[in-house]
């Protein structure tokens, strides 16, 4: 197993804490937006889609594959945000977004986050690891200048960023 994918050794706890992470970006969404975004969740993950995003009176949807590490990691303690995307289940699409995620586990907060189309990050990938995932890293540092800058965002921003998706998303619909 390489250092990258050390720190990815599961504890018992993990699903729970991911899940929880996914729970808080659609609710902070619903309440940042005063309840024009609504978010549904899945039963099954097989298909790599967490979270589905829609404006209220629209039918355009954003689905979202949300990758959250907490700030209790090493890695997150250093200002890196380290995650492993499935390329069984990774399937671009216009609709389709992936959501990386640094959570503050004391707060109970996003700390940071970044909102790459599916597209955008597919355009980036070589072949994937001998497990089959492709890596992503960025840089949780304010003044840091790397790939990911353009699509990194606050936990205020985050809300805004996915209405300007849907809107996105509606016009070429349209």
């Amino acid at each position: 197993m390489s250092d990258d994918e050390d720190y990815l050794d599961k504890s018992p706890s993990a699903a729970r804490m991911g899940k929880a992470a996914e729970y808080l970006v659609a609710a902070s969404c619903i309440l940042a937006t005063g309840g024009e975004l609504n978010v549904s969740t899945s039963l099954v993950d097989d298909e790599g889609v967490d979270l589905v995003f829609h404006r209220r009176g629209s039918s355009t949807t954003l689905a979202v594959q949300v990758k959250a590490r907490m700030s209790t990691g090493v890695l997150v303690q250093q200002g890196r945000f380290m995650a492993f995307v499935r390329s069984q289940t990774f399937q671009p699409r216009a609709d389709l977004d992936m959501l990386f995620l640094a959570v503050d586990v004391e707060r109970g907060a996003i700390m940071t986050a970044w909102l790459v189309p599916s597209h955008d990050y597919d355009a980036t990938l070589s072949e994937p690891n001998s497990k089959g995932r492709y890596r992503f890293s960025a840089s949780m540092k304010p003044d840091s200048a790397d790939r990911w800058t353009s699509h990194r965002l606050t936990s205020a921003d985050l809300p805004k960023r996915i209405l300007a998706r849907l809107s996105e998303l509606e016009k070429a619909d349209a």
